[in-house]
């Protein structure tokens, strides 16, 4: 199917597949803000979002309902895409629109160029609907467009309603808490005074919504997850990539055609030396997946052969025992389809379960290498905290890439060959 043309603003056009995904994309470069999709799902009375829950987005990634899932980034020769899932016909009947934004970090739209929404068949992969920002200048949030019920089936607007006011602004309009960062005046402490009855108990309301993240650059490469409310919980590190240029025949720098990226295989791994003094890895080379709730309390959820961004290859941290770990490499292995990491993309991304996720984009290699130390965890006090390293390391001849790693880090483990 061809390019679908632009809708004009306010125009609507009928959703015939029930479950879809929502593409923002734009020109990335130099200078362009980073660009992130949401989605806010409103009660058909109010207009607005029943509770928190209802906005999907970077740090809430999943609809308790299934119905609406943030699924990430996707990055290919010079242009980016934010991905959305919608499954039409799991949204609750409460709901009667969606609304579908954007959110600018660095800058304002008009620094983002060919700006778009498309909304596209999940099975067939055909778009169904396409409408393009040309008018953006200072706002740092917009809504592009809305899926909304009409008589009983789903229909698409283009929107094109933009917020100088970010994404806080935007969300705040639809009845979101947001949870802003604030300086604490000191307290004196309470006089002890006993009570003339037993009080009722109080509920806690729920905790508002975060909207910051935090990426690691050269400039500011550490970032302690205790102060970013990383202190429990589980905390998933993700690897997704892609392949800069497509070969249609024998790739030069990478020896081999990885086109359609069948052949390409990445390893996600973790060196771990635990406070009793165990050392160990965790990876899919002779089944060392590790465990989540016993020693090393870190796991290899799977191997990805695909590098694509929804599931990529993902280690699993158990924050709840962060005391027991002194410090992490995460590194990753060239395992095949490649001689080295040139002209691949990489993205990792930590993502704390009760904090901002962490992220940081690997520099383009330059040299012959198969393993890269992406990040490097280390426990300062009870606080576990995160530097990012991005080193490609090039192996001497016949060392292994893990070898490599351990003698880089100072490991001092012995090693065999293994297999997957």
């Amino acid at each position: 199917m061809g390019a679908r043309m632009s809708m004009l603003k306010g125009a609507n056009v009928p959703v015939p597949a029930l479950n879809v995904r929502v593409e923002l994309g734009w020109s990335s470069g130099t200078g362009v803000p980073d660009v992130d999709a949401s989605a806010l799902l409103l009660d058909s009375g109010s207009g607005k979002v029943r509770s928190d829950a209802d906005f999907v987005f970077y740090n809430q990634p999943t609809h308790a309902s299934g119905a609406v899932r943030h699924e990430g980034k996707h990055a290919s020769g010079g242009a980016t895409t934010d991905r959305l899932t919608v499954d039409l016909g799991r949204v609750e009947p409460s709901v009667e629109r969606i609304v579908l934004a954007a959110s600018a970090d660095g800058g304002g739209f008009g620094q983002v160029p060919g700006l778009y929404v498309r909304i596209v068949d999940a099975a067939a992969g055909t778009e169904i609907a396409r409408y393009e920002s040309q008018d953006a200048t200072v706002e740092t949030a917009f809504i592009l467009g809305e899926l909304y019920r009409r008589q009983g089936a789903w229909k698409f607007r283009a929107v094109g309603q933009g917020y100088d006011s970010g994404l806080e602004g935007l969300a705040t309009d639809f009845g979101i808490t947001v949870d802003e960062p604030r300086q604490a005046a000191p307290v004196a402490p309470p006089t002890p005074v006993a009570p003339a009855h037993t009080p009722a108990p109080v509920t806690a309301p729920p905790a508002p919504v975060r909207l910051t993240k935090v990426t690691l650059t050269k400039e500011s490469p550490t970032v302690s997850l205790g102060k970013q409310g990383g202190t429990s919980g589980v905390m998933r590190v993700n690897l997704n990539w892609e392949v800069r240029k497509q070969f249609t025949g024998w790739g030069a720098k990478l020896g081999r055609a990885v086109a359609m990226h069948a052949d390409l295989d990445l390893d996600l791994c973790a060196l771990f030396e635990l406070t009793d003094g165990r050392k160990g890895v965790v990876q899919a080379l002779g089944n060392a997946f590790g465990a989540l709730h016993q020693p090393p309390y870190i796991h290899l959820d799977g191997d990805d052969r695909t590098g694509a961004v929804a599931a990529g290859e993902n280690l699993t941290i158990n924050l709840d025992h962060r005391d027991k770990l002194r410090r992490v490499v995460i590194f990753v292995t060239v395992y095949e389809g490649a001689r080295s990491f040139a002209d691949l993309h990489a993205t990792v991304t930590l993502q704390p379960q009760h904090g901002a996720p962490v992220d940081f984009s690997l520099d383009e290699c330059t040299v012959p290498s198969t393993v890269c130390a992406l990040a490097l965890i280390t426990n300062q006090g009870g606080d576990l905290v995160v530097q990012r390293e991005a080193r490609y390391l090039v192996p001497e001849r016949g060392v292994s890439p893990q070898r490599t790693i351990d003698y880089a880090y100072g490991w001092g483990m012995n090693w065999t060959p293994g297999r997957k």
